[in-house]
Parts: structure tokens; sequence; C-alpha cells
């Protein structure tokens, strides 16, 4: 037990990370279960708290999309409704869309101007690669063209 909480008191770990590393430990897994229940009403785990920080981490430092930051959440057991709550709290139209367009001119610096067809089909896909909404991607590419 103390080593669990000692591991989610450094970072913010999701019920399922703690739960696999338990089980990793050998813990066998209804015991394991009853430890993530009982740190998360020690509040060593909480899922809102984690999809909060997951979504600042992953949007401010990797630049990384809704779609992508929503497909790792869903990825460690967390549900839809926290999700959207998280993404929702931590990521603003505007800088979500500046974001994109800034990562899409460094992209660009190495492209001949004006961007051929294909260049323009690649950085869709390095946008789409990232996470980023089809209706997002076609807004901030006309932003960096019009430039």
């Amino acid at each position: 037990m103390a080593k669990a909480a000692a591991l989610c008191s450094k970072s913010e770990k999701s019920p399922k990370e703690i739960l696999d590393k338990l089980i990793a430990w050998r813990v066998p897994l209804p015991m394991a279960e009853r430890l993530v229940n009982h740190l998360k009403e020690e509040g060593f785990v909480d899922e809102e708290r984690f999809a909060r920080a997951f979504v600042h981490d992953k949007f401010l430092y990797e630049h990384w999309g809704r779609l992508k930051i929503a497909y790792a959440l869903r990825l460690k057991a967390i549900p839809p409704a926290i999700i959207e709550l998280a993404l929702d709290e931590n990521i603003e139209e505007e800088t979500y869309l500046d974001t994109l367009v800034s990562l899409l001119r460094t992209k660009m610096r190495g492209m001949v101007q004006p961007l051929s067809a294909p260049d323009r089909a690649k950085l869709y896909r390095f946008a789409a690669q990232r996470g980023f909404e089809s209706s997002v991607i076609a807004q901030a590419l006309r932003v960096c063209l019009d430039d």
C-alpha cells in the first residue's frame, strides 16, 4: 500500500496505470482492485485530476490535438465524460488553432512556395497524425497559405 501511495504522490497516475503496476508487482487481482479503490478514497488517485493534468501537458508540451489526447486517455480507461470535461477545461479554441498554425508554419519552412498539392497533403497528414480535427486542419492551412 505504501509503495503504491508513494508512486501516486510522485506524479498523477490513472487508476488503470496503478492497477497495471500492482499486477506487475504480482499483487493478486482482487487485492490490487481493493488497493486502487482505497487509493481513490484517500485522494491519491483521481481520474478527473489525472485527465486535466494529462490534457494540459500533452497539449502544452507535446502539441497534441484533441483526437490524439482523447485516444490516449481512452487507452488509460478514463470515462468519456471526464475526457470531454478535461479537454473543454484545458484547451481554448483560439490557442488550439494558433498552436496548429505555428506547427504548420514550422513544417512549411523547408518547402518550396507556393505549395504543391503533395506538399499540402503532407501538411494535412502531419496535422492529422498530431491528432487535430479535419475542420481545424483546413482552417489552419487556410491561415498559413493566406500569409
